[in-house]
């Protein structure tokens, strides 16, 4: 199938589709416009948001142009198991930050980003390298959705690249710009029923047009062995492990997903969780199914670019109202997730930035929603930018993910261990960072000692990884025994194989530098944290002063009982 050949909806449909889908976006923000806007919930809705929006927002936040296009990339690249690999571990990264999540939330339960916790924990320094890896991360995500709106305009109409980017980003500024976060989530809901209600219709739609069960059969020969095999050893260390370690990474360091946990009410966060881990796999490793077809059929991905692949299918497979019904499915999954990151790096900038930096102690509401409502405008500059270099989704996922995994083990240690002390946090961060880049972009010859002695850090990351899994479930001494016994058993197998796939060994390399020298330098340390500082510390910006001690002190290291 060449380019050429996709129906292409006219641009005055095109238009309609989008200048309609967000004028009834922005009409749907003014139920919740307020003259006078509270910076608590402009952030975090006051820490109060029921269970259905709650899991709506979460599912809509997650189910976003990567679950379309990476989802689909991944299904084309790998076959039988690329939906799995995707989906499966892409919800448990919702799921592991709950066991996490509740301790942070106990800890500091007015708390707008996880780095204004990190500050009271640690220190500036601290949390400005927890903030900016959130606005590093941001911001891909922000190019990547971009990125999949130009795309999407490209290939179904006569539209530019560029002109779909551009519509779609000042789209999403226009609704989300006022009401910051509330916007994100009331939205997302709307957006969630909308995305399943399409994809209950597109994705059984194209199975069938494409010709079903005997289609699958007849095309099984169009795979390769690696392909065909549901257990693809390719599949498992270029794709399954990279993004399983990845996912922590991301339950952690995401300042969306966090926004939310700050957000939810805590008697709701277990529930919440939960549903979005089931609702999101669903829906995504049905949404990957798309790439498989492509692949059983023989669609060559137009000008090489496999983002095209699902925009290719629906334009195959799709009579004209079917392709406009997608095309709002595809710019409502990405819009949702878009309006998250700009929530997100505005609550970075009010809180992190300004509110416990430039202010100097003396906060100005007003002030502060300024800075955040200019964030939005700055960061929707950027996404633009940076969308018009046309970057692989996948790549640009997994290489955040495993970034970000240099952060996972000194952030969890610093709510748990209260030996942990700010220079092991920094120190701990910057080498496991430095030493993830040498790998991940061949700085050394990955042979002979230098190898064995990367190879040797990522079966540490193994043991980190599995631990901490295991530790959020259950408790120390047992996700301890657990991760040390994968480390174990993985050591014979990894050392001069490792090497090879490099995306997952900087991935484990980020994460097991960075629990050795944060291990070592804070077991040293003859400092004790109070915990019970940092519901003291962590404070609503609009609560007046003598509301501001909490109800009850929490026991040094201990936790606050977590109603379920």
């Amino acid at each position: 199938m060449h380019e050429g050949d996709f129906f292409q909806l006219s641009t005055s449909t095109t238009l309609l589709l989008l200048v309609g889908f967000y004028a009834l976006t922005f009409l749907l923000t003014l139920l919740i416009g307020k003259k006078k806007e509270n910076v608590d919930g402009y952030m975090v809705s006051n820490n109060a948001i029921g269970f259905g929006l709650s899991a709506a927002s979460m599912i809509a936040t997650w189910i976003w142009a990567a679950s379309f296009y990476a989802s689909a990339t991944s299904g084309y690249k790998y076959g039988l198991s690329g939906p799995i690999h995707y989906g499966f571990w892409g919800a448990l990264m919702i799921l592991f930050i709950y066991p996490f999540g509740r301790r942070f939330r106990a800890l500091a339960p007015k708390a707008h980003t996880l780095a204004e916790v990190i500050q009271a924990r640690h220190g500036t320094s601290s949390q400005l390298i927890m903030a900016g890896s959130n606005i590093v991360g941001s911001c891909i995500s922000l190019m990547v959705n971009f990125t999949a709106a130009g795309a999407l305009v490209s290939v179904l109409s006569p539209l530019t690249f560029i002109q779909g980017v551009l519509i779609a980003g000042l789209g999403v500024l226009s609704y989300t710009l006022w009401s910051g976060f509330r916007a994100s989530v009331m939205t997302d809901f709307a957006q969630l029923v909308a995305m399943i209600l399409a994809a209950v219709v597109i994705i059984p739609l194209i199975f069938f047009k494409a010709g079903g069960t005997d289609m699958l059969m007849a095309n099984m020969s169009n795979l390769t062995a690696e392909q065909n095999n549901f257990f693809s050893t390719t599949a498992i260390l270029e794709q399954g492990a990279p993004y399983f370690v990845a996912v922590l990474a991301y339950a952690i360091g995401n300042q969306t997903i966090a926004q939310r946990l700050f957000a939810v009410r805590e008697d709701l966060i277990k529930p919440t969780f939960l549903t979005a881990t089931v609702g999101y796999g669903a829906v995504v490793i049905g949404l990957g199914m798309l790439g498989m077809l492509a692949l059983f059929v023989g669609i060559d991905p137009a000008g090489g670019d496999l983002n095209n692949i699902i925009p290719q299918m629906a334009s195959k497979y799709l009579s004209p109202i079917g392709i406009a019904l997608f095309f709002v499915l595809v710019i409502g999954s990405l819009s949702s997730t878009a309006d998250s990151d700009l929530s997100a790096l505005s609550a970075i900038v009010m809180t992190d930035i300004y509110g416990k930096n430039l202010a100097r102690g003396k906060v100005k509401p007003e002030r502060m929603l300024w800075w955040g409502r200019a964030t939005m405008v700055v960061a929707t500059m950027l996404g633009v930018i940076f969308a018009s270099l046309k970057l692989d989704i996948l790549v640009m996922l997994v290489f955040v993910g495993a970034l970000w995994g240099a952060i996972v083990f000194p952030v969890i240690a610093s709510f748990y261990w209260d030996r942990v002390t700010n220079k092991a946090f920094t120190t701990s961060v910057v080498i496991a960072v430095l030493l993830f880049a040498t790998v991940r972009f061949e700085l050394l010859p990955m042979e002979g000692l230098i190898g064995l002695f990367f190879e040797l850090c990522a079966v540490a990351g193994i043991t980190v990884v599995v631990g901490l899994m295991a530790f959020g479930f259950s408790n120390f001494r047992i996700g301890l025994a657990i991760g040390i016994l994968a480390g174990l058993i993985a050591l014979p197998f990894m050392v001069g194989f490792l090497r090879d796939y490099l995306v997952l060994l900087a991935s484990l390399t980020a994460y097991g530098v960075s629990a050795i020298v944060c291990s070592l330098m804070s077991w040293r340390s003859q400092e004790r944290f109070d915990f019970s500082v940092l519901a003291e510390r962590v404070t609503s910006f609009h609560t007046e002063p003598e509301q501001k001690k909490p109800s009850g002190r929490v026991p040094s290291g201990k936790l606050a009982p977590v109603r379920n």
